[in-house]
Protein backbone atom coordinates (compact mmCIF):
# COMPACT_ATOMS: atom_id res chain seq x y z
CA UNK A 1 0.00 0.00 0.00
CA UNK A 2 1.59 3.43 -1.03
CA UNK A 3 2.22 6.19 1.46
CA UNK A 4 1.26 9.71 0.71
CA UNK A 5 2.91 12.65 2.68
CA UNK A 6 0.08 15.47 3.23
CA UNK A 7 -0.69 18.98 4.54
CA UNK A 8 -3.69 20.28 5.16
CA UNK A 9 -5.65 22.79 7.97
CA UNK A 10 -7.59 22.00 11.43
CA UNK A 11 -11.37 23.78 11.19
CA UNK A 12 -9.27 26.39 13.73
CA UNK A 13 -6.81 27.17 10.85
CA UNK A 14 -3.82 25.29 12.49
CA UNK A 15 -1.43 23.57 10.08
CA UNK A 16 -0.79 20.28 9.72
CA UNK A 17 1.46 17.54 8.00
CA UNK A 18 2.43 13.91 7.91
CA UNK A 19 2.68 10.83 6.23
CA UNK A 20 -0.25 7.83 6.36
CA UNK A 21 -0.60 5.05 4.41
CA UNK A 22 -3.66 4.61 2.12
CA UNK A 23 -5.23 3.16 -0.61
CA UNK A 24 -5.06 5.56 -2.84
CA UNK A 25 -5.14 9.69 -2.56
CA UNK A 26 -9.10 10.07 -2.42
CA UNK A 27 -9.18 7.51 0.16
CA UNK A 28 -6.64 9.49 2.06
CA UNK A 29 -8.32 13.08 1.74
CA UNK A 30 -11.98 11.66 2.58
CA UNK A 31 -9.93 10.14 5.70
CA UNK A 32 -8.88 13.47 6.54
CA UNK A 33 -11.94 15.58 6.49
CA UNK A 34 -13.30 12.89 8.44
CA UNK A 35 -10.92 14.29 10.92
CA UNK A 36 -11.66 17.64 10.21
CA UNK A 37 -8.82 18.12 8.22
CA UNK A 38 -9.27 19.94 4.87
CA UNK A 39 -6.64 18.89 2.53
CA UNK A 40 -4.08 20.91 1.13
CA UNK A 41 -1.48 18.77 -0.45
CA UNK A 42 -1.21 14.80 -0.87
CA UNK A 43 1.91 13.56 -3.07
CA UNK A 44 2.78 9.75 -3.04
CA UNK A 45 6.53 9.50 -1.55
CA UNK A 46 8.93 9.11 -4.38
CA UNK A 47 9.90 5.30 -5.09
CA UNK A 48 13.64 4.99 -4.48
CA UNK A 49 15.99 3.35 -7.04
CA UNK A 50 16.89 -0.10 -5.33
CA UNK A 51 18.71 -3.26 -6.63
CA UNK A 52 16.16 -6.12 -6.81
CA UNK A 53 16.33 -8.07 -3.91
CA UNK A 54 14.83 -11.65 -4.94
CA UNK A 55 14.28 -13.87 -1.96
CA UNK A 56 15.84 -11.67 0.40
CA UNK A 57 12.84 -9.08 0.57
CA UNK A 58 9.78 -12.02 1.07
CA UNK A 59 8.27 -11.27 4.69
CA UNK A 60 9.07 -14.33 6.39
CA UNK A 61 6.55 -15.98 8.93
CA UNK A 62 9.42 -16.30 11.29
CA UNK A 63 10.35 -12.27 10.66
CA UNK A 64 6.45 -11.94 11.64
CA UNK A 65 6.88 -14.29 14.59
CA UNK A 66 9.66 -12.10 16.48
CA UNK A 67 7.92 -8.65 15.42
CA UNK A 68 5.04 -10.29 17.94
CA UNK A 69 7.19 -10.97 20.57
CA UNK A 70 8.85 -7.86 20.32
CA UNK A 71 5.48 -6.15 20.57
CA UNK A 72 4.44 -7.82 24.01
CA UNK A 73 7.37 -7.15 25.39
CA UNK A 74 7.52 -3.71 24.34
CA UNK A 75 3.59 -3.06 25.42
CA UNK A 76 4.51 -4.74 28.30
CA UNK A 77 6.89 -2.37 29.51
CA UNK A 78 3.97 0.51 28.95
CA UNK A 79 5.58 2.05 25.77
CA UNK A 80 3.08 3.75 23.25
CA UNK A 81 1.74 2.16 20.83
CA UNK A 82 2.80 4.49 18.16
CA UNK A 83 6.46 4.94 19.65
CA UNK A 84 6.64 1.01 19.40
CA UNK A 85 6.00 0.97 16.08
CA UNK A 86 8.17 3.20 15.08
CA UNK A 87 11.37 1.32 17.13
CA UNK A 88 10.30 -1.91 15.25
CA UNK A 89 10.03 -0.19 11.96
CA UNK A 90 13.70 1.15 12.54
CA UNK A 91 15.55 -2.18 13.98
CA UNK A 92 13.67 -4.05 11.00
CA UNK A 93 16.04 -5.59 8.29
CA UNK A 94 13.26 -6.65 5.70
CA UNK A 95 12.79 -4.00 3.80
CA UNK A 96 9.29 -4.87 2.90
CA UNK A 97 8.32 -5.77 5.82
CA UNK A 98 9.52 -2.61 7.33
CA UNK A 99 7.66 -0.45 4.60
CA UNK A 100 4.81 -2.63 5.76
CA UNK A 101 5.56 -0.81 9.34
CA UNK A 102 6.10 2.31 8.57
CA UNK A 103 2.45 1.94 6.53
CA UNK A 104 0.61 0.44 9.89
CA UNK A 105 2.47 3.23 12.52
CA UNK A 106 1.80 6.45 10.13
CA UNK A 107 -1.94 4.76 9.82
CA UNK A 108 -2.27 4.68 13.83
CA UNK A 109 -1.03 7.80 14.14
CA UNK A 110 -3.55 9.01 11.87
CA UNK A 111 -6.57 7.59 14.82
CA UNK A 112 -7.29 4.49 13.35
CA UNK A 113 -6.86 1.37 15.67
CA UNK A 114 -4.23 -0.94 15.22
CA UNK A 115 -6.28 -4.04 14.21
CA UNK A 116 -7.72 -1.52 10.81
CA UNK A 117 -4.21 -0.51 10.44
CA UNK A 118 -2.40 -3.94 10.18
CA UNK A 119 -6.33 -4.87 7.71
CA UNK A 120 -4.91 -2.77 4.91
CA UNK A 121 -2.15 -5.23 4.63
CA UNK A 122 -4.19 -8.05 4.12
CA UNK A 123 -0.84 -10.03 2.90
CA UNK A 124 1.49 -9.80 5.94
CA UNK A 125 -1.27 -9.70 8.21
CA UNK A 126 -4.57 -12.50 8.19
CA UNK A 127 -7.87 -12.40 9.35
CA UNK A 128 -6.70 -13.99 12.63
CA UNK A 129 -4.26 -11.73 13.24
CA UNK A 130 -5.81 -8.79 12.80
CA UNK A 131 -9.01 -10.07 14.92
CA UNK A 132 -7.36 -11.40 17.80
CA UNK A 133 -5.76 -7.96 17.70
CA UNK A 134 -9.02 -6.63 18.24
CA UNK A 135 -10.31 -8.72 20.58
CA UNK A 136 -7.19 -7.54 22.57
CA UNK A 137 -7.22 -3.99 21.46
CA UNK A 138 -11.15 -4.11 23.29
CA UNK A 139 -10.07 -5.81 26.30
CA UNK A 140 -7.29 -4.44 27.11
CA UNK A 141 -5.11 -7.11 26.86
CA UNK A 142 -2.58 -5.69 23.84
CA UNK A 143 -0.45 -7.59 24.96
CA UNK A 144 -1.28 -10.59 25.78
CA UNK A 145 -2.73 -11.33 22.72
CA UNK A 146 0.71 -10.49 20.60
CA UNK A 147 2.39 -12.92 23.35
CA UNK A 148 -0.16 -15.48 22.56
CA UNK A 149 0.15 -14.46 18.54
CA UNK A 150 3.93 -15.10 18.85
CA UNK A 151 3.53 -18.67 20.33
CA UNK A 152 1.02 -19.55 17.72
CA UNK A 153 3.39 -18.50 14.62
CA UNK A 154 6.45 -19.88 16.34
CA UNK A 155 4.47 -23.25 16.94
CA UNK A 156 3.42 -23.30 13.26
CA UNK A 157 6.93 -22.18 12.07
CA UNK A 158 7.91 -24.89 13.59
CA UNK A 159 5.31 -27.58 12.30
CA UNK A 160 6.22 -26.26 8.95
CA UNK A 161 9.79 -27.06 9.04
CA UNK A 162 8.99 -30.66 10.22
CA UNK A 163 7.40 -31.21 7.06
CA UNK A 164 9.79 -29.61 4.99
CA UNK A 165 13.33 -31.29 6.58
CA UNK A 166 11.69 -34.67 6.33
CA UNK A 167 10.92 -33.99 2.52
CA UNK A 168 14.23 -32.51 1.90
CA UNK A 169 15.93 -36.16 1.20
CA UNK A 170 13.44 -37.59 -0.79
CA UNK A 171 13.20 -35.01 -2.87
CA UNK A 172 16.79 -34.75 -3.39
CA UNK A 173 17.37 -38.20 -4.08
CA UNK A 174 14.50 -38.27 -6.69
CA UNK A 175 16.38 -35.42 -8.48
CA UNK A 176 19.94 -37.06 -8.27
CA UNK A 177 18.33 -40.03 -9.44
CA UNK A 178 16.50 -38.12 -12.17
CA UNK A 179 19.48 -36.40 -13.25
CA UNK A 180 21.86 -39.48 -13.77
CA UNK A 181 19.23 -41.66 -15.73
CA UNK A 182 18.84 -38.54 -18.01
CA UNK A 183 22.48 -38.21 -18.40
CA UNK A 184 22.78 -42.18 -19.04
CA UNK A 185 20.10 -42.22 -21.66
CA UNK A 186 21.11 -38.70 -23.16
CA UNK A 187 25.31 -39.51 -23.22
CA UNK A 188 26.07 -42.82 -22.15
CA UNK A 189 23.56 -44.91 -24.30
CA UNK A 190 24.23 -43.26 -27.92
CA UNK A 191 27.96 -44.07 -27.12
CA UNK A 192 26.76 -47.78 -27.05
CA UNK A 193 23.79 -47.99 -30.00
CA UNK A 194 26.97 -46.87 -32.19
CA UNK A 195 29.16 -49.56 -30.69
CA UNK A 196 26.64 -52.10 -31.27
CA UNK A 197 25.96 -50.53 -34.81
CA UNK A 198 29.29 -50.77 -35.76
CA UNK A 199 29.85 -54.78 -34.47
CA UNK A 200 26.47 -55.55 -36.05
CA UNK A 201 25.55 -57.79 -33.40
CA UNK A 202 21.43 -58.39 -32.74
CA UNK A 203 20.19 -56.86 -29.94
CA UNK A 204 17.95 -58.60 -27.24
CA UNK A 205 14.48 -56.79 -26.37
CA UNK A 206 15.97 -54.67 -23.46
CA UNK A 207 18.39 -53.32 -25.47
CA UNK A 208 16.19 -51.85 -28.00
CA UNK A 209 13.68 -50.75 -26.00
CA UNK A 210 16.47 -48.72 -23.58
CA UNK A 211 18.11 -47.48 -26.91
CA UNK A 212 14.34 -46.27 -27.86
CA UNK A 213 13.79 -44.26 -24.86
CA UNK A 214 17.85 -42.84 -25.36
CA UNK A 215 16.52 -41.48 -28.82
CA UNK A 216 13.27 -40.35 -27.80
CA UNK A 217 15.04 -38.01 -25.04
CA UNK A 218 18.04 -37.14 -27.54
CA UNK A 219 15.42 -36.04 -29.97
CA UNK A 220 12.62 -34.49 -28.27
CA UNK A 221 13.81 -33.47 -24.19
CA UNK A 222 11.91 -30.41 -25.19
CA UNK A 223 8.87 -32.22 -24.49
CA UNK A 224 9.80 -32.93 -20.86
CA UNK A 225 10.84 -29.40 -20.33
CA UNK A 226 7.08 -28.24 -22.02
CA UNK A 227 5.41 -30.92 -20.31
CA UNK A 228 6.87 -30.46 -16.43
CA UNK A 229 5.78 -26.61 -17.35
CA UNK A 230 2.07 -27.26 -18.85
CA UNK A 231 1.38 -29.71 -15.22
CA UNK A 232 2.90 -26.85 -13.35
CA UNK A 233 0.34 -24.01 -15.16
CA UNK A 234 -2.24 -26.53 -15.13
CA UNK A 235 -1.75 -27.28 -11.06
CA UNK A 236 -2.46 -24.00 -10.74
CA UNK A 237 -5.28 -23.83 -12.91
CA UNK A 238 -7.16 -26.18 -10.88
CA UNK A 239 -5.68 -24.98 -7.97
CA UNK A 240 -7.76 -21.35 -8.54
CA UNK A 241 -11.16 -23.28 -9.25
CA UNK A 242 -12.87 -23.63 -6.33
CA UNK A 243 -14.51 -27.21 -7.69
CA UNK A 244 -11.33 -28.10 -8.80
CA UNK A 245 -8.92 -27.08 -5.34
CA UNK A 246 -12.05 -29.37 -3.33
CA UNK A 247 -11.43 -32.48 -5.99
CA UNK A 248 -7.72 -31.75 -5.60
CA UNK A 249 -7.57 -31.77 -1.88
CA UNK A 250 -9.78 -34.28 -1.34
CA UNK A 251 -7.44 -36.65 -3.58
CA UNK A 252 -4.38 -35.23 -1.76
CA UNK A 253 -6.22 -36.65 1.91
CA UNK A 254 -6.98 -40.05 0.38
CA UNK A 255 -3.07 -40.93 -0.47
CA UNK A 256 -1.84 -43.79 1.37
CA UNK A 257 0.75 -42.26 3.38
CA UNK A 258 0.55 -38.87 2.70
CA UNK A 259 -2.91 -38.48 2.73
CA UNK A 260 -2.52 -39.68 6.46
CA UNK A 261 0.25 -36.97 6.65
CA UNK A 262 -1.94 -34.63 5.61
CA UNK A 263 -4.85 -34.99 7.72
CA UNK A 264 -2.61 -34.71 11.10
CA UNK A 265 -0.96 -31.67 9.43
CA UNK A 266 -4.97 -30.29 9.36
CA UNK A 267 -6.07 -31.38 12.84
CA UNK A 268 -3.17 -29.54 14.55
CA UNK A 269 -3.56 -26.22 12.23
CA UNK A 270 -7.04 -26.41 13.14
CA UNK A 271 -6.99 -27.16 16.84
CA UNK A 272 -4.63 -24.50 17.20
CA UNK A 273 -6.39 -22.01 15.40
CA UNK A 274 -9.28 -22.21 17.30
CA UNK A 275 -8.01 -22.81 20.33
CA UNK A 276 -5.62 -19.80 20.09
CA UNK A 277 -8.90 -17.86 19.04
CA UNK A 278 -11.19 -18.38 21.60
CA UNK A 279 -8.37 -18.09 24.14
CA UNK A 280 -7.87 -14.54 22.96
CA UNK A 281 -11.84 -13.81 23.32
CA UNK A 282 -13.08 -13.86 19.76
CA UNK A 283 -16.39 -15.65 19.11
CA UNK A 284 -16.86 -19.15 18.28
CA UNK A 285 -18.49 -18.69 15.22
CA UNK A 286 -16.17 -15.75 13.75
CA UNK A 287 -12.98 -18.14 14.76
CA UNK A 288 -15.00 -21.08 13.19
CA UNK A 289 -14.86 -18.77 9.64
CA UNK A 290 -11.34 -17.57 10.01
CA UNK A 291 -10.28 -21.14 10.69
CA UNK A 292 -11.83 -22.27 7.60
CA UNK A 293 -10.07 -19.53 5.86
CA UNK A 294 -6.65 -20.26 6.98
CA UNK A 295 -6.83 -24.09 6.80
CA UNK A 296 -4.81 -24.48 3.78
CA UNK A 297 -7.32 -27.12 2.65
CA UNK A 298 -10.58 -27.08 0.39
CA UNK A 299 -12.16 -30.29 1.95
CA UNK A 300 -11.33 -29.04 5.86
CA UNK A 301 -12.90 -25.48 4.86
CA UNK A 302 -15.97 -26.66 3.38
CA UNK A 303 -16.56 -29.35 6.53
CA UNK A 304 -15.54 -25.72 9.12
CA UNK A 305 -17.81 -23.89 7.34
CA UNK A 306 -20.78 -26.82 7.51
CA UNK A 307 -20.22 -26.80 11.55
CA UNK A 308 -20.26 -23.04 11.55
CA UNK A 309 -23.89 -23.41 10.12
CA UNK A 310 -24.90 -25.81 12.25
CA UNK A 311 -23.88 -24.25 15.23
CA UNK A 312 -25.65 -21.03 13.89
CA UNK A 313 -28.40 -23.37 14.07
CA UNK A 314 -28.45 -23.92 17.23
CA UNK A 315 -26.54 -27.69 17.76
CA UNK A 316 -23.35 -27.88 19.54
CA UNK A 317 -20.02 -28.03 18.08
CA UNK A 318 -19.61 -32.14 18.50
CA UNK A 319 -22.22 -33.55 16.57
CA UNK A 320 -21.20 -31.50 12.94
CA UNK A 321 -17.63 -32.37 13.41
CA UNK A 322 -18.52 -36.28 13.58
CA UNK A 323 -20.84 -35.74 10.98
CA UNK A 324 -18.44 -33.99 8.58
CA UNK A 325 -15.96 -36.93 8.36
CA UNK A 326 -13.13 -35.41 8.76
CA UNK A 327 -11.51 -35.46 11.88
CA UNK A 328 -10.42 -38.43 13.99
CA UNK A 329 -13.01 -39.98 16.71
CA UNK A 330 -10.26 -38.94 19.68
CA UNK A 331 -10.42 -35.17 18.19
CA UNK A 332 -14.41 -34.72 18.28
CA UNK A 333 -14.95 -36.77 21.95
CA UNK A 334 -12.21 -34.62 23.28
CA UNK A 335 -13.91 -31.59 21.77
CA UNK A 336 -17.04 -32.63 23.44
CA UNK A 337 -15.54 -33.14 26.90
CA UNK A 338 -13.96 -29.52 26.19
CA UNK A 339 -17.62 -28.21 25.59
CA UNK A 340 -19.16 -30.02 28.59
CA UNK A 341 -16.71 -28.76 30.91
CA UNK A 342 -16.34 -25.07 29.95
CA UNK A 343 -12.25 -25.68 28.47
CA UNK A 344 -12.63 -26.16 24.84
CA UNK A 345 -9.81 -23.77 24.50
CA UNK A 346 -7.61 -25.49 26.72
CA UNK A 347 -8.67 -28.88 24.80
CA UNK A 348 -8.15 -27.96 21.77
CA UNK A 349 -4.82 -26.72 22.81
CA UNK A 350 -4.11 -29.84 23.85
CA UNK A 351 -5.10 -31.60 21.06
CA UNK A 352 -2.95 -29.51 18.73
CA UNK A 353 0.31 -30.62 21.18
CA UNK A 354 -0.90 -33.96 20.87
CA UNK A 355 -1.32 -34.05 17.09
CA UNK A 356 1.84 -31.46 16.34
CA UNK A 357 3.70 -34.59 18.04
CA UNK A 358 2.03 -36.50 15.92
CA UNK A 359 2.97 -35.02 12.54
CA UNK A 360 6.68 -35.11 13.86
CA UNK A 361 6.28 -38.82 14.23
CA UNK A 362 4.63 -39.72 10.78
CA UNK A 363 7.30 -37.64 9.08
CA UNK A 364 9.76 -39.80 10.62
CA UNK A 365 7.52 -42.97 9.45
CA UNK A 366 6.97 -41.68 5.83
CA UNK A 367 10.69 -41.21 5.54
CA UNK A 368 11.68 -44.53 6.71
CA UNK A 369 9.13 -46.25 4.16
CA UNK A 370 10.21 -44.10 1.45
CA UNK A 371 13.43 -44.52 1.68
CA UNK A 372 14.28 -47.96 1.12
CA UNK A 373 11.76 -47.35 -1.78
CA UNK A 374 13.65 -44.58 -3.60
CA UNK A 375 16.86 -46.17 -3.17
CA UNK A 376 15.41 -49.96 -4.31
CA UNK A 377 13.95 -47.81 -7.92
CA UNK A 378 17.16 -45.62 -8.56
CA UNK A 379 19.55 -49.03 -8.13
CA UNK A 380 16.81 -50.97 -10.87
CA UNK A 381 16.50 -48.43 -12.87
CA UNK A 382 20.19 -47.30 -13.45
CA UNK A 383 21.02 -51.42 -13.28
CA UNK A 384 18.59 -51.90 -15.41
CA UNK A 385 19.85 -49.80 -18.28
CA UNK A 386 23.69 -50.88 -17.36
CA UNK A 387 22.46 -54.30 -17.51
CA UNK A 388 20.70 -54.15 -20.66
CA UNK A 389 23.78 -52.26 -22.56
CA UNK A 390 26.20 -55.10 -21.51
CA UNK A 391 23.64 -58.21 -22.59
CA UNK A 392 24.64 -57.80 -26.62
CA UNK A 393 28.43 -57.76 -25.23
CA UNK A 394 27.70 -60.75 -23.06
CA UNK A 395 25.97 -62.55 -25.78
CA UNK A 396 29.01 -62.01 -28.48
CA UNK A 397 31.41 -63.01 -26.21
CA UNK A 398 29.99 -66.12 -25.49
CA UNK A 399 29.72 -66.96 -29.30
CA UNK A 400 33.27 -65.94 -29.71
CA UNK A 401 34.08 -68.61 -26.82
CA UNK A 402 31.75 -70.99 -28.16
Amino acid sequence: MPVFTFSGKTNSGEKVQGERAAPNKESLASALRRERITPGSIREKGKEFALPTFGSAKIKVKDIAVFFRQFSVMIDAGLPLVQCLEILAANQENPNFQKTLVGVRTTVEGGSTLANAMRLYPKVFDDLTTNMIEAGETGGILDIILQRLAQYVEKAVKLRSAVKSALIYPVAVVSIAVIIVGALLKWVVPIFANLFVGLGVALPLPTRIVIGLSNFVGHFWWFFIIGSVAIFFGMKQVRKDPRGRYYFDAALLKLPAIGILLRKIAVARFTRTLGTLITSGVPILEGLAITARTSGNAVLEEALMKVRKAIEEGRTIVDPLRECGVFPNMVTQMIGVGEATGAMDAMLQKIADFYEDEVDSATKDMLAMLEPIIIGMLGITVGGIVISLYMPLFSMISKLAG
